[in-house]
């Protein structure tokens, strides 16, 4: 999970900083450094995420990023063909919303698999009498 969080920070730092040129694109440059942030946390410190205030601050970031989707959701007929959105802005603020959204969504995930892993099973957490250890 380290490698994919990785890779979707230096993704989202690579998104954001493209667009120093574009009109808006102060905006589009906190849009994506938000998720940048917390998969740059899922990578190289999950535990800090486990903690209340950070979990929150996930989880509204998530809704954040569900109120951009529908915000800038395109509405131009068949958004997802090259030439649409190479030639219309709309179709593809919707997309960057779409990726903003899918690695908010994996960061949350990644940390909760991270919280699973890390847990003792339920063998490990049984007395050694209950493991078949002889009881003295």
């Amino acid at each position: 999970m380290r490698y994919l969080n990785g890779t979707l920070c230096a993704l989202m730092l690579l998104f954001a900083g493209v667009q120093y040129n574009d009109p808006d694109g102060w905006k589009w440059m906190l849009i994506y450094l938000l998720p940048a942030v917390w998969t740059g946390l899922a990578a190289w410190q999950p535990q800090h995420l486990l903690r209340r205030l950070p979990h929150y601050l996930l989880l509204a970031s998530i809704g954040l990023g569900v109120c951009l989707l529908v915000l800038y959701f395109p509405t131009t007929s068949h958004w997802w063909a090259a030439e649409v959105w190479w030639e219309t802005e709309t179709a593809r603020e919707g997309m960057g919303a779409m990726i903003n959204l899918a690695v908010l969504i994996t960061a949350w995930w990644s940390v909760r698999h991270w919280q699973r892993q890390s847990q003792p099973s339920e063998l490990e957490r049984l007395p050694a009498t209950r493991l078949g250890a002889p009881i003295k």
